[in-house]
């Protein structure tokens, strides 16, 4: 096996793996965010996405369905209302940005890669939906697959469970057409786990190299954060800090965050540690 999975191309951008971390930018187009950062505004959004990419990240995901634990669910219309004008906005806004889009809609999937959307980012990693699989694939963009621990029974071992729920994503996505070279990899930082279960989960990421896909991650204000340092979403920037360099360190290539000039400051001094620095 490579040290390194193979470069993927996403929205025109190549993305070398193993070259830097890549910051992803987070826009919540909903307005029931945990991190109360949502804006529906598509000129807030496009201000939003334009000043991220300055600060330097390399892709923006926008979701418009909150994914909370206790988030109030909706359909794929009313999702879309929510996304169209958003999408659209931030498209004009940094159009040499490859943007995901957050859902687990077949339907929404569809219509934001018409509309300009570069990758899908699948927090049920294609297994809610049944047509997302063969949706995604259809519109021929790289997917996101996030293993999802939420009415899962925990086997015992976190990395195990991880591990089992990324393998049945990429069989389902390989099944529908979809390239594995084109997957990127979510354990699902937060999604059904405890903090201990969490942090865990980051203490021991490096284990996953070996599937040999690039891997994401999602820490950004997280509660098992919060459970550690005691304070709400948006005082939970330096233990954020701390849980990027952290992934840094066990090899991870993309971090997905809220803070991203300060994210990007992070990335870069660990990558010079971890990667060392370019001469």
């Amino acid at each position: 096996m490579p040290d390194h999975p193979a470069p993927l191309e996403i929205g025109g951008v190549r993305f070398e793996w193993g070259a830097r971390t890549f910051i992803m930018g987070i826009i919540n187009a909903t307005p029931d965010s945990f991190s109360g950062d949502g804006v529906v505004d598509p000129a807030a959004a496009a201000r939003r996405a334009l000043a991220m990419v300055e600060a330097g990240a390399d892709i923006i995901d926008i979701g418009a369905e909150s994914t909370r634990p206790d988030f109030p669910a909706v359909d794929a219309d009313a999702e879309w209302a929510r996304l169209e004008l958003v999408l659209g906005a931030v498209r004009r806004a940094v159009p040499g940005t490859p943007i995901s889009v957050d859902t687990s809609k077949a339907e929404v999937a569809a219509r934001a890669v018409a509309a300009g959307a570069d990758a899908i980012n699948d927090v049920r990693g294609l297994l809610g939906d049944p047509a997302m699989a063969a949706a995604v694939a259809e519109a021929g963009v790289p997917a996101i697959l996030m293993h999802n621990q939420r009415d899962r029974t925990f086997g015992g071992d976190v990395i195990a469970d991880v591990r089992a729920g990324l393998a049945a994503s990429v069989a389902a996505a390989v099944a529908a057409g979809l390239r594995r070279e084109s997957l990127i990899l979510d354990p699902g930082f937060g999604f059904g786990w405890g903090p201990v279960q969490s942090l865990a989960m980051l203490r021991r990421l490096g284990e996953l190299r070996d599937l040999g896909l690039p891997l994401l991650i999602g820490t950004s204000r997280k509660s098992a954060i919060g459970y550690v340092i005691d304070r709400p979403p948006q005082e939970r920037l330096w233990g954020t800090a701390a849980t990027v360099a952290l992934a840094i360190q066990q090899g991870v290539d993309i971090v997905r965050v809220h803070d991203v000039e300060e994210m990007t400051q992070v990335a870069r001094v660990a990558d010079a540690v971890v990667r060392g620095l370019a001469s």
